[in-house]
């Protein structure tokens, strides 16, 4: 017997162990260049957030050296403005504590027309004043000013504001507060200088934040906005829309808000600085808008990869070369193993192992030569036993070929029984029952006619035995041919051989089949009026199921008990009436089903109610519109 020889690697094993360790050690080396790497970024990272975090405290820290200075100045005017109120709260009693009748503007004159007045109602809005932008303006827009102002109204005590930006003007102002006597209204005196764009401009702010901004070489920009969203420094955007809403994000939530643009290589963040006072009406919280690049740490970060690379590189280098030394001197008794082990493949057997070197090397070669003595004796007993089994060969193929010769022979003959049976005892048997039939109507109501009856049912049982096996012969036959069948018409033409109502309301669908189709409803429907007694009520349906159709034979008649119904279907299984037939009609149909690529069951006609009738059911395949399933 010839065997494959094995399939030889593509490689040497030197290249195989040069790999081995190359992988064993890839894996060390990369993770800790990984882990280098990791560690690397994680300190550029720590250290950009500590240098953006001492230039914002830095900032945050000049910012208020500067507010808590202009706040000192601010201070200087308060005592001015005080003293002025006397003229506004005459002015009120003057007109009968109604603001609209206030001449505001004469009262202006009054206090050298360098300030404006403004009357503010319950409601936070501004009924009268003498600065025309601001009338109608509602407070209530600014909730906290909005308390604040109220809180003032329901007081008795004078309150001083910072010097801010007004809401219309956009000028800077310095805004005072008195309660009317009646504390319906609030009187407000809006002071405007010169000398407030000397002491108050948002350089002072810039300045501030200048020299911690420039030991930062991280930050591209800075700008500053009020608490109104106002840009009080820094030049405009295209999208300061949404920079406007990270502001506001930031003054509302008073906490810090990032935005990163990974794209651009920057990193926004809006610092809250909280310099409200209690003490003032106005807010004087900033928030601080700082962009920083970060594309400084990703260049050294990228600098850092490309020495890892060659570091790795180098170190491949290294061990691959090493590797590639101890394999080729492990490998060389193997190699001298393979010689002496292809010289004795090649047939000569009597070849010597060479080899030397290692204890585990040298048990090899002795162990390769002991397999090798061994195979010269398997050899020679192989040969003996081959011509053993060629002999023995020989002789079973001359009793397979006798007894495949006696078992054509003994099928030729059991078709002929069965032909014979078939034709001969059938036509017997047909001849025998139709002089049964003229005998009977010879002896009607004749003593022994009773005895001619039971002959003539014996007959007629043996024709029905006679036509089931010609049916089993014929399923059993060979490969079914099967082609489109009508089942309409295979129906109608067996329901109209029998005398019995049948329900049926007919079908359009063309089944796969062949000529034998009508054996399943001859025995389903003869079953049917054979033990459904004479008022059965029998009906056939057909469910189109899509790829196969469901045919159900139903009838009113005793039904088949649950014991029953799992064995109804085998060979030689009969009925437990009086009625019951060979037992072959059933089984009969199972065949054809199975023939057809279906299946069939027994059911009841009513679920769960086997005693109101039976329901044999069992599945066709349809024909597809190419003509075949």
């Amino acid at each position: 017997m010839k065997t494959k020889s094995p399939v030889r690697p593509s490689l040497p094993l030197s290249v195989y162990l040069l790999l081995a360790i190359l992988l064993a050690t890839a894996p060390i080396i990369c993770l800790l260049s990984v882990v280098d790497s990791a560690v690397v970024r994680q300190e550029l990272e720590a250290n950009a957030e500590a240098s953006r975090n001492q230039t914002e405290s830095g900032i945050i820290l000049a910012v208020n050296l500067v507010d808590a200075g202009l706040k000192l100045f601010d201070k200087t005017l308060d005592r001015e403005m005080e003293d002025e109120f006397d003229l506004v709260i005459a002015e009120y009693e003057r007109a009968g504590r109604d603001p609209g009748e206030m001449d505001l503007f004469r009262v202006r004159e009054e206090l050298g027309g360098g300030m404006d007045l403004y009357i503010i109602d319950e409601d936070g809005v501004i009924v009268n004043t003498t600065y025309p932008p601001d009338l109608g303006l509602d407070f209530r827009q600014m909730p906290d000013f909005y308390d604040r102002i109220t809180e003032i109204r329901l007081g008795d005590s004078f309150a001083a504001d910072r010097v801010v930006c007004g809401i219309s003007s956009g000028e800077l102002r310095k805004y005072a507060y008195m309660p009317s006597p009646d504390h319906r209204y609030l009187f407000e005196l809006g002071l405007a200088g010169s000398e407030f764009q000397q002491y108050r401009t948002a350089l002072k702010y810039r300045e501030a934040a200048r020299e911690l901004v420039d030991e930062n070489p991280d930050v591209v920009e800075i700008r500053i906005f009020d608490c109104l969203g106002e840009m009080i420094v820094g030049e405009t955007h295209p999208d300061d829309g949404r920079r406007l809403e990270m502001v506001r994000q930031a003054y509302r939530e008073k906490t810090v808000v990032e935005v990163e643009n990974a794209t651009a290589g920057e990193l926004t963040r809006y610092v809250f600085i909280d310099m409200a006072d209690l003490d003032y009406a106005s807010d004087m919280s900033l928030v601080v808008e700082l962009t920083y690049t970060t594309r400084r740490a990703e260049a050294k970060l990228a600098g850092m990869l490309d020495r890892h690379m060659g570091v790795l590189l180098i170190a491949f280098f290294c061990i691959g070369s090493l590797s590639a030394l101890g394999a080729h001197h492990l490998t060389r008794p193997i190699r001298t193993l393979i010689e002496d082990a292809d010289a004795i493949a090649c047939g000569d057997l009597d070849h010597p192992i060479r080899v030397s070197g290692d204890r585990e090397f040298v048990h090899l070669a002795e162990s390769v030569s002991a397999m090798v003595g061994s195979l010269r004796e398997t050899i020679r007993k192989t040969r003996e036993s081959e011509e053993e089994i060629v002999r023995y060969s020989h002789v079973l193929e001359e009793q397979v070929r006798v007894r495949t010769a006696a078992l054509e022979e003994s099928n030729r003959a059991a078709n002929l029984y069965l032909d014979i049976m078939g034709h001969d005892i059938n036509n017997a048997n047909n001849v025998a029952n139709l002089y049964a039939d003229l005998l009977q109507a010879e002896l009607a109501g004749e003593p022994g006619a009773e005895l001619l009856e039971k002959a003539r049912k014996g007959l007629t049982k043996s024709i029905a035995i006679v036509h089931d096996v010609n049916t089993i012969q014929q399923v059993q036959g060979g490969v079914p041919l099967l082609r489109p069948i009508d089942l309409d018409a295979v129906i109608r033409a067996e329901i109209e051989r029998y005398p019995a109502p049948i329900t049926y309301a007919g079908t359009t669908v063309t089944i796969l089949a062949d000529d034998l189709l009508s054996e399943v409803f001859v025995n389903l429907i003869g079953n049917a009026v054979k033990h459904g007694g004479p008022a059965v009520e029998i009906a056939v349906r057909v469910e189109d199921r899509g790829e196969e159709v469901l045919v159900s034979v139903e009838d009113t008649g005793p039904g088949v008990p649950d014991a029953v119904k799992e064995h109804l279907f085998e060979r030689m299984v009969r009925g437990t009436n009086s009625t019951a037939g060979t037992g072959l009609g059933l089984y009969i149909c199972r065949m054809l089903a199975e023939r057809y690529g279906g299946r069939i069951w027994a059911d009841d006609r009513v679920e769960g109610r086997p005693e109101e009738g039976a329901a044999i059911r069992f599945t066709l395949q349809k024909v597809r519109e190419e003509g075949c399933l």
